[in-house]
């Protein structure tokens, strides 16, 4: 009796000695330990008393995967099924045939199109070959782009998602795939075998030194992939290469499409630029071990190099840690257009029974104190509506338009035309100029223009598929004939001939289906080396250096 109300005041007493934070943690697990309760509760009720017999592991990652959802995009679960997609994600590595697949209707006259993507079943889906990487498993087995996978270790592709034939595709490396292949010109399908590797994506996906006639020295261009490990260090091998080897005294890093990846490789390239011990970025989240500041460790080796940076709305976290850091340290000019704006940092913890998650646990502020961050999430969690931050993303120095005109090489490109007439013309032409003076000429052009009659190609403008839609109404609506004729005459205006668009259009139209070609003979790089000859935004960079 004498012992309890002694033990209640002891109780008591450590609990007013608590922090706000450490009260606030303790009311935070009481309500998750009270939720998890309820989970396992219902789960059981379900277990014991539903009439059929229940997947638990299905229903529990659909629970898990259904909640964090509700937080933000980047929090997400790796069950240990699942751990190789985190390798990747992390590393830039995995056990595969380093090709990208995609899957598409056959191309065939039965599928043709009409200037706008068709619903096709899900049975009548295949899955192709489209960018073998050179020097890659794929491509060293004789895989070529446009080369339809019809099977995977004897199992047909047909109807399965990308995801599923990718799943098929990767394994353990140094083990062998089987896969059953069917190609434009040879008569039968055939099969070959792939030993599978430890695939590594290299961050650098093209770099050159480029003369300018307005330019007295070399500019050095580098596209950069991806901020995984060891980027940074390609990075600052390729950087010296141009510099040391090829002259190059002003520099443009290629950042766009770019969508991030481990931060201190985005430190290590920074610290290339600026001086030793400057702030970079700082995070800041809910716990103190989430909040950390990044600076700089090394005396810069390009401290003076004149830096220019191409971003676009699809550069995201450590490119803009990147771009971001170096506009506000007044080091690199921007071009392009504001960048996506994901200032979410992720760690990855472990679970029970070998998975993982990714969370959310802060967000990226650069020197300036801007915070990288464009959508907030937490609305989202209160059952509102995600609204964009206009001040997000980081916004260039100087801001080029990107709208694209939908024209005909939109349909074009959508519907696979330019993809499926490589397929062929890689068939008919042993070898082709290199990239960087291949040109397709006018016989080339009318050439595609009669692939696009053997496929039935017609196209067909937004503008004339709502004059169809318009007078479809019009006929069952109390409009009279006279009106009808009248829109029918302007709906046949408003139906082009296809020749006469490619040729209105046709220097774009050289520019993308020339672009396909040259994957086919030189691979990534090559057609990365026959792009910036087209390339406006790059044009606009080397102006700024005059």
């Amino acid at each position: 009796m004498t012992g309890k109300p002694q033990h209640i005041f002891i109780l008591v007493l450590c609990s007013l000695f608590l922090t706000p934070a450490q009260a606030q943690e303790r009311q935070a697990t009481s309500r998750a330990e009270e939720c998890i309760n309820i989970f396992t509760d219902v789960l059981r009720q379900v277990d014991v008393n539903y009439v059929d017999t229940l997947n638990y592991e299905q229903l529990t990652e659909t629970a898990i995967n259904a909640m964090l959802r509700k937080i933000d995009p980047y929090t997400v679960y790796y069950p240990n099924k699942n751990d190789r997609d985190l390798r990747m994600m992390t590393t830039g590595k995995y056990g595969g045939i380093g090709s990208i697949i995609q899957q598409r209707p056959a191309p065939a006259k039965d599928t043709k199109a009409n200037g706008r993507k068709t619903k096709v079943s899900k049975d009548s889906l295949w899955t192709y070959a489209v960018n073998p990487y050179e020097g890659k498993p794929a491509q060293r087995a004789g895989v070529q782009a446009g080369d339809r996978i019809l099977s995977v270790d004897g199992k047909t592709t047909r109807g399965l998602s990308v995801s599923e034939v990718s799943n098929n595709l990767r394994g353990i490396p140094g083990t062998t795939v089987v896969l059953e292949l069917q190609r434009e010109g040879v008569d039968k399908p055939f099969k070959v075998e792939i030993v599978r590797e430890d695939i590594h994506l290299d961050p650098i996906q093209y770099y050159t030194a480029i003369s300018a006639d307005t330019l007295t020295e070399k500019v050095g261009y580098i596209s950069f992939g991806e901020f995984t490990e060891g980027s940074a260090q390609e990075f600052s091998n390729a950087l010296d290469d141009l510099y040391y080897n090829q002259g190059a005294r002003r520099l443009i890093i290629d950042l766009r499409g770019n969508g991030g990846g481990i931060v201190d490789e985005a430190m290590q390239m920074v610290n290339l630029f600026v001086d030793r011990d400057q702030l970079v970025v700082e995070t800041k989240g809910k716990t103190s071990n989430s909040n950390r500041t990044y600076r700089t460790r090394n005396n810069p080796r390009y401290k003076d190099l004149p830096l220019i940076i191409l971003v676009d709305k699809n550069s995201a976290s450590a490119s803009e840690i990147v771009s971001g850091a170096l506009q506000d340290l007044g080091r690199a000019k921007l071009i392009g257009q504001r960048t996506f704006g994901k200032g979410l940092v992720q760690n990855v913890r472990p679970v029970v029974y070998g998975g993982h998650v990714k969370v959310t646990t802060s967000k990226y502020y650069l020197p300036s104190g801007r915070c990288i961050q464009a959508i907030d999430y937490s609305e989202a969690q209160k059952g509102h509506e995600l609204k964009r931050d206009t001040a997000g993303g980081i916004l260039p120095d100087i801001v080029l338009d990107d709208s694209a005109k939908v024209d005909i090489t939109y349909s074009l490109y959508i519907n696979n035309y330019f993809f499926d007439y490589a397929t062929r013309y890689h068939r008919l032409h042993a070898e082709i100029a290199a990239p960087e003076v291949f040109e397709l000429s006018d016989a080339d052009i009318e050439d595609f223009c009669r692939y696009l009659d053997e496929r039935e190609f017609k196209y067909e403008t937004e503008t004339g598929k709502f004059f169809s839609d318009m007078i479809r109404m019009a006929e069952h609506e109390d409009i009279d004939t006279a009106t009808l004729a009248r829109l029918k005459a302007m709906e046949a205006d408003l139906t082009p001939d296809f020749r006469e668009a490619v040729a209105r259009n046709k220097e774009e139209v050289k520019n993308l289906l020339g672009s396909e070609i040259v994957l086919r003979y030189y691979y990534q790089r090559g057609q990365a080396a026959y792009q910036l000859r087209y390339d406006k935004e790059l044009h606009r960079a080397l102006q700024e250096f005059k």
